[in-house]
């Protein structure tokens, strides 16, 4: 039986036309440069303290690209090398860095306090947060993201050092995991990584 509204053969062929085109069009995974976690690792999650003494969780930072790293203020050396280097980062990235931020979570939440953080964090970008809580907080964040820590002897004046893992987790705007990097990881590398992120928003 025929139909009683038979397609016209122009709208057919526009139809056809339609279909092949939108199967065209998939938007393709971005090409990143550093190392893709995009689905290998857990989404942006924790309620911490920030900086400022409130209480923050992952939710406040969506629709920001967030650059995750964990240190303590009292680290000699990679810990200020890296936000140093974060730092010459969102200088690059200009008006775009304005979408990212910087998660600094201590791994030292005995000597971090809000303040301490506020004053370290600031001291290298002004869209750093310190972050802190208790030690089973930050315990359970560092083990999300399989980062680790171990706090070393004290030494003779009661000072102590805090062994870490030096990796940056970004995120993207829905807290998605996408990017993996190291301290050693060219700058160049990172810039353009971020400013895909930033440039275009939540890609596949």
């Amino acid at each position: 039986m025929k139909s009683r509204y038979p397609l016209r053969p122009a709208l057919l062929l526009l139809l056809v036309l339609g279909l092949l085109l939108g199967g065209c069009q998939r938007v393709q995974p971005l090409p990143l440069r550093l190392t893709n976690v995009t689905g290998h690792m857990p989404t942006l999650a924790f309620t911490l303290t920030d900086d400022q003494g409130k209480t923050v969780s992952a939710s406040d930072f969506r629709g920001k690209v967030v650059l995750l790293y964990f240190g303590y203020t009292h680290c000699p050396d990679v810990c200020p090398l890296t936000l140093a280097h974060l730092h010459v980062v969102m200088q690059r990235l200009g008006k775009l860095a304005d979408g990212a931020r910087i998660l600094f979570v201590s791994v030292d939440p005995t000597r971090d306090t809000p303040a301490v953080l506020h004053a370290y964090v600031n001291a290298f970008d002004p869209r750093a947060v310190g972050l802190t809580g208790s030690a089973s907080d930050i315990e359970t964040l560092v083990k999300r993201y399989r980062a680790s820590f171990t706090r070393e002897p004290s030494t003779g004046d009661g000072n102590y050092e805090v062994s870490h893992s030096s990796a940056i987790y970004v995120f993207d705007r829905d807290g998605n995991p996408r990017v993996l990097a190291t301290p050693a990881d060219s700058q160049d590398d990172l810039v353009h990584d971020l400013h895909l992120l930033l440039d275009t928003g939540v890609a596949p």
